[in-house]
């Protein structure tokens, strides 16, 4: 699976969210619309040779004309933030690709929305999205500190469905008050850090939570094995080691494929599986669509059995 829209946007603002956290606004060069996009859609930014990020849109989804993301420096980052904030300057450009949307908005008469520091970016325009369609929602809203927590003020405007809760003032986030009784029909979306997300899986009741995560989680132990990965496109069998992944075997014959984080969170390599059954270890897929097993994230994800017959 791969997105055909690609190409290098303007960095028409750069505007300060919070301590620390840069907001870019991008356009097309010659004025041309963008994508279409839902709330919960990331796009791929390409700051160079083997750099590569994907930041959650978080604007406004009707506004065709612009995309806006926001980025978190990250001292201890592998450097694709500190690329943006001391590379992209007003008037630069940049290379994306997208949008994608793996952490899409479901109808529902009610949400608990949860979000932690950056994780607020694809929270954003769902607000926007659940108030437009007279739902029940609330957001709890966590980080280090207040001036540290991103977008406080255009949340201002939503009233007491918001509850600001930076840790230096009130602690950890109060998840049993928010997730304690959750009415029938409610929908859970949460975005931040892996142990605030690990904690909201824990008092959340299955089947009600919808989560993104920005760093792999932990998936359990399991063997590697040799298996045969069959490409439909071009007839060509691949035989993939235990050592190596089935994006790199297929790369190899030469076949383009579009990859970004090698680690199974950005969901630009799910690839459709025509037969066989893969061994899912990607934080992307639900539940249900793993059970499915109707597409694969070939960077980290094998196969249980013998061979896959992938759409490439």
């Amino acid at each position: 699976m791969s997105d055909a829209y690609e190409a290098e946007l303007v960095v028409d603002r750069r505007d300060s969210a919070a301590d620390g956290v840069l907001a870019l606004t991008l356009r097309h060069p010659l004025g041309e619309q963008l994508p279409a996009w839902e709330p919960g859609a990331h796009i791929d930014v390409v700051l160079g040779p083997g750099l590569e990020r994907q930041y959650s849109l978080c604007g406004d989804p009707s506004d065709r004309t612009s995309w806006r993301i926001a980025v978190l420096r990250e001292p201890a980052g592998r450097g694709g933030s500190a690329h943006v904030h001391e590379q992209l300057r007003q008037g630069g450009k940049v290379r994306v690709r997208g949008p994608r949307n793996h952490f899409a908005l479901r109808p529902a008469p009610r949400y608990r929305f949860i979000a932690g520091g950056i994780g607020i970016t694809p929270i954003l325009p769902m607000l926007a999205a659940a108030q437009a369609a007279g739902a029940e929602w609330t957001l709890l809203y966590g980080g280090r500190t207040r001036d540290s927590m991103a977008f406080t003020e255009e949340l201002s405007r939503y009233g007491d469905r918001v509850t600001v809760a930076p840790q230096d003032e009130s602690g950890l986030l109060d998840l049993a008050s928010v997730l304690d009784g959750v009415p029938e029909g409610t929908l859970v979306y949460c975005c931040g850090p892996g142990p605030l997300l690990d904690a909201v899986q824990e008092h959340c009741p299955a089947g009600l939570l919808h989560v993104e995560r920005f760093a792999p989680k932990e998936q359990p132990e399991g063997e590697n094995t040799q298996f045969e990965v069959e490409l439909a496109q071009t007839g060509t069998t691949v035989t993939v080691a235990p050592d190596v992944s089935v994006l790199d075997a297929v790369r190899a014959t030469g076949v383009e494929v579009l990859f970004s984080c090698t680690e199974g969170t950005c969901g630009t390599c799910e690839t459709d599986v025509l037969d066989g059954t893969p061994d899912h270890r990607d934080s992307v897929l639900t539940d249900e669509e793993r059970e499915a097993g109707e597409t694969m994230m070939i960077c980290v994800s094998r196969c249980r059995g013998r061979k896959l017959v992938l759409d490439l």
